[in-house]
């Protein structure tokens, strides 16, 4: 069906409250919603596409029709939708992969026994311990006990590799007994294992006691060096118990949820808590999410499906933003509880610490599927809230003049893409429009002719035909006053900002034209700020010397008889040192651009005049 045959449809619709199918030719769903007003909804798909996201477009080319579900109220709408994404599972709604199954914390029943997590249960005689929920739970509980108990956490077989290699750090540390290197024998270690046994199955307090109890009569058998063995082992507990402390809550039932996206992928985390402590994380990686999904309607859409596939609801799901259809949502999660359920959005102290947490945990998945580093994506995390942006800025532009009393005059732009240097989209400018020294002048210049080249190069998208996400101006109020007017002439939206610095050269905030915003308390913000105006002024100072230095091996050339600007300027770019022109002959000299020959002889002279002078006689 065409498109235009597909509007005609959605205006023929009622404004009913409904569901709303679309599907492709061979009359699969693709993507299921719901609407209050289904003819208003369904239209807006078949209208320009010019306010679609990407990801939207993309469905619509492959709509070849579309069915509908009238609901008695917007309320039903919402019920059946998730009802129906959970049966059919459209390839453009998001979809929650429930993996959520049973693990195991498993002990061999060999020689060397070694305590692991698995997923699965093996007819193979070890011991299990479980069924665990929380897979990221049972996993932190067999590392703790490796550490506290000194038990390897490598890949290493024994009796196999005893004694056939050098201890690794975690000997060192006192986090492993390095039987590899033959440090501890086998009823030690077995002691050992036992030990971290009664751990796992008693839980921090009660090994706690039974260790105490121990050490007290070793003490009074006078064996002070096993009461020194289980002190150190208390101690250990004791220390992780504190680590534990760290992620609790003063709210003892509730859900973090937070939203990360770069590029095109974006990733939910969510922390769960339960008696004020932290009992289960989980991460969910939406591939395809697309750069300018809908926020809000996201989060809607993956609160209904989380929900969907985790019956047990707490009565308080902290967010970091608010979803679409808030009241609607909460009502039904009310009801699939039976009691009240509200939604938190903290701005500070504990709550909004932890809510932190749980975006650096989103990000640090992120990162870690694309290959880099989740504090880089938490930096544009916190930078994206202290300037107010919707997004974390995936591409920054940076700028910086450098002159000396009005010479030299150049400009340097930098670009920070995900957080770190993208060095091959470094351009630099040198200021045509007028001569002397005016920072803001300049500054309005180089983002002029920067947007220019964008007018040029935008069908590409690469290089200048990339729009930035975020301006910094190397700058305050003035230069941020300057380069407004040219984005407004241009007709773009980006936000725009100028990094101030203090006596000391430090960055301490950024600005627009109203107030300044400091950035002390942020510090991650902080250090990406810092770095990145640090790396524009090193960068803009560069080109500032190279240009002096070549003209200042410009102005020795042009003492020669027959050589100009132009001409100085022309042998320089051709043999780029003042050595390799003297090095020339003249036959090469006449190859540069404007070169004649009496200036190519000019030239020669000059740098061979000292080797024609004869001698004197003796």
């Amino acid at each position: 069906m065409e498109l235009k045959e597909l509007r005609e449809k959605a205006m023929k619709l009622p404004l009913s409250p409904g569901v709303y199918l679309m599907k492709n030719k061979n009359d699969e769903i693709i993507y299921i919603g719901k609407a209050k007003a289904l003819k208003n909804r369904v239209s807006q798909y078949f209208g320009s596409d010019k306010n679609h996201p990407e990801k939207v477009r993309r469905m619509v080319q492959n709509v070849d029709h579309f069915d509908y579900i009238l609901c008695g109220s917007e309320f039903e709408a919402l019920v059946l939708e998730c009802s129906l994404i959970k049966q059919h599972k459209p390839k453009y709604n998001i979809l929650l992969k429930d993996d959520k199954g049973y693990c195991y914390i498993r002990i061999s029943r060999d020689e060397w026994r070694k305590i692991s997590m698995v997923m699965q249960k093996a007819d193979d005689g070890a011991e299990y311990l479980g069924p665990y929920m929380s897979a990221w739970n049972a996993q932190n509980a067999v590392e703790e006990a490796q550490k506290i108990f000194q038990l390897p956490s490598c890949q290493k077989v024994f009796p196999r590799d005893l004694g056939k290699g050098r201890p690794c750090l975690n000997y060192y540390i006192k986090q492993c007994s390095a039987p590899c290197s033959g440090k501890i024998t086998l009823p030690q270690y077995r002691e050992n294992v036992n030990a971290a046994i009664d751990f796992l199955k008693k839980g921090d307090s009660d090994s706690i006691r039974l260790m105490t109890r121990k050490m007290n009569a070793a003490a009074e058998n006078l064996d002070f060096e096993l009461a020194a063995k289980l002190r150190d082992r208390i101690d250990a507990v004791k220390k992780i118990t504190q680590k534990q402390k760290v992620v609790a809550a003063s709210i003892p039932e509730q859900d973090v949820i937070a939203l990360m996206t770069e590029g095109e992928d974006a990733c939910f985390a969510v922390l769960r808590f339960a008696n004020g402590r932290l009992f289960d994380k989980e991460d969910f990686l939406v591939r395809e999410f697309g750069q300018d999904t809908d926020l809000s309607a996201a989060r809607a859409e993956f609160l209904m499906q989380y929900y969907a596939i985790r019956k047990n609801i707490p009565p308080v799901i902290t967010l970091d933003a608010v979803p679409e259809d808030e009241e609607l949502i909460l009502s039904r999660l009310g009801e699939l509880r039976g009691k009240r359920v509200r939604f938190h959005y903290p701005q500070r102290g504990e709550q909004f610490q932890i809510l932190t947490m749980c975006r650096q945990n989103a990000a640090e998945k992120l990162a870690q599927s694309h290959g880099h580093y989740g504090h880089e994506l938490s930096a544009l995390d916190e930078l994206a809230g202290l300037l107010g942006l919707e997004k974390p800025p995936v591409w920054i532009e940076s700028y910086d003049i450098s002159n000396l009393m009005g010479s030299e005059n150049v400009a340097g732009m930098v670009v920070f893409k995900n957080g770190r240097p993208y060095k091959s989209n470094y351009r630099r400018f040198r200021i045509k429009g007028f001569a002397g020294q005016d920072d803001y002048a300049s500054m309005h210049e180089v983002l002029t002719r920067r947007f220019e080249e964008y007018e040029k190069n935008k069908e590409s998208g690469e290089g200048f035909g990339q729009l930035p996400d975020l301006i910094l101006l190397d700058g305050g109020k003035g230069q941020v006053s300057a380069v407004r007017p040219v984005l407004e002439k241009f007709g773009l939206k980006i936000p725009l900002f100028g990094m101030v610095k203090d006596s000391k050269h430090r960055t301490r905030a950024v600005t627009d034209e109203g107030c300044e915003i400091s950035i002390t308390s942020r510090r991650q913000a902080f250090t990406l700020l810092s770095t990145l105006q640090d790396e524009v002024h090193r960068f803009a100072i560069g080109y500032h010397r190279k240009a002096r230095s070549k003209r200042a091996f410009s102005t020795s050339l042009t003492e020669i008889d027959g050589i100009g600007q132009e001409r100085a300027k022309a042998l320089l770019s051709y043999f780029k040192t003042i050595k390799r022109i003297k090095e020339a002959e003249i036959e090469e000299l006449l190859q540069v651009r404007g070169m004649n020959r009496p200036a190519a002889e000019a030239v020669y002279q000059h740098f061979h005049q000292s080797e024609s002078v004869e001698e004197p006689s003796s």
